[in-house]
């Protein structure tokens, strides 16, 4: 980062933390689904039912801060965009509780969703046997971690930015009243 960049950084942080809030939201939400994304479709590593439900938080996510951005820009009221940090804030608290959920089953702490970590149930007879292999053979397995760094998996790693990106949020409401009494404004 240059001098510049980080002067221009810090007035942004200093006079207008809900906007600064909402674009390090919406960056590392955008970093994180370019990862999962990066994942699937450079490495080749398919998504478990779950991997893909705990997307869902940063689909509402990463739209909804970029419109805290531009609300703030136009001069939105302020209760308006706090509670739309508030949304972002309990969405990631949501989706790290999602992604604990998740590494929970893949360290065979608790059972997960039949549909993708069940037992396989009656297969009855032959003809039925190969009509379900052919229906299941997309499958992937949400108690078997694709990858891990450091012995984390994505799901928790998952975790790991959630709470960081609901920290943000937070940070960006709390910080809002100490800007509002420096302005003196709504």
């Amino acid at each position: 980062m240059t001098a510049t960049t980080l002067e221009t950084w810090n007035a942004l942080r200093r006079t207008r933390p809900i906007a600064a809030a909402a674009m390090i939201v919406a960056l590392g939400g955008a970093a994180t689904l370019l990862g999962a994304w990066f994942f699937q479709y450079g490495l080749g590593l398919k998504p478990c039912p779950l991997c893909l439900e705990q997307r869902y938080p940063y689909y509402f996510a990463i739209p909804l801060a970029v419109l805290v951005i531009l609300g703030d820009s136009v001069g939105s009221r302020r209760k308006v965009l706090l509670a739309a940090l508030v949304a972002i804030a309990a969405g990631m608290l949501w989706n790290a509780g999602l992604g604990a959920y998740h590494a929970g089953v893949e360290w065979k702490l608790w059972a997960g969703p039949q549909d993708c970590s069940g037992p396989l149930e009656s297969l009855g007879n032959a003809t039925d046997l190969l009509e379900r292999l052919g229906q299941n053979s997309n499958v992937v397995r949400c108690d078997e971690a694709a990858w891990r760094f450091l012995g984390i998996s994505l799901a928790g790693y998952n975790v790991l930015i959630s709470l960081a990106l609901a920290a943000v949020a937070a940070w960006g409401i709390v910080s809002s009243p100490r800007h509002r009494a420096l302005e003196g404004t709504d």
